[in-house]
């Protein structure tokens, strides 16, 4: 139902456990029912769906909402937020991994001494 690409990466994601129902990993080859609910795994996050209508055929994706709902928890879609804010920060995209040079200068930048407040307590 559209919820991976293929039907390869479906059965893929089901055999490293990602899917379960009720807290079962669930095979492949199981068959649902009308009113089953069911977790998916996509990276930190757990959506949860349920099953509507059943269809033999695959779907358009305007149609997949008569046929199941998502049920995911109003925690794990604001954890979705913040991993989707967490990978926009940093570093500008495509700039690569940081050079030797930069990284001195964060680690001077980071060290205690680079703020010397001894100074300061002198001039009282």
């Amino acid at each position: 139902m559209r919820i991976y690409k293929t039907r390869s990466m479906a059965a893929d994601a089901c055999k490293k456990g990602r899917v379960t129902m009720n807290g079962v990993e669930l095979k492949p080859s199981r068959t649902f029912k009308i009113g089953d609910k069911f977790s998916v795994r996509k990276g930190p996050v757990t959506f949860s769906y349920e099953v509507l209508r059943l269809s033999e055929n695959r779907l358009g994706a305007k149609l997949v909402p008569d046929y199941m709902r998502d049920i995911t928890s109003q925690d794990q879609l604001e954890l979705l937020e913040l991993a989707k804010l967490a990978g926009q920060s940093g570093r500008d995209r495509g700039t690569g991994r940081p050079t030797k040079k930069d990284r001195r200068e964060i680690e001077q930048f980071i060290s205690d001494d680079y703020f010397d407040f001894d100074d300061f307590d002198d001039e009282e």
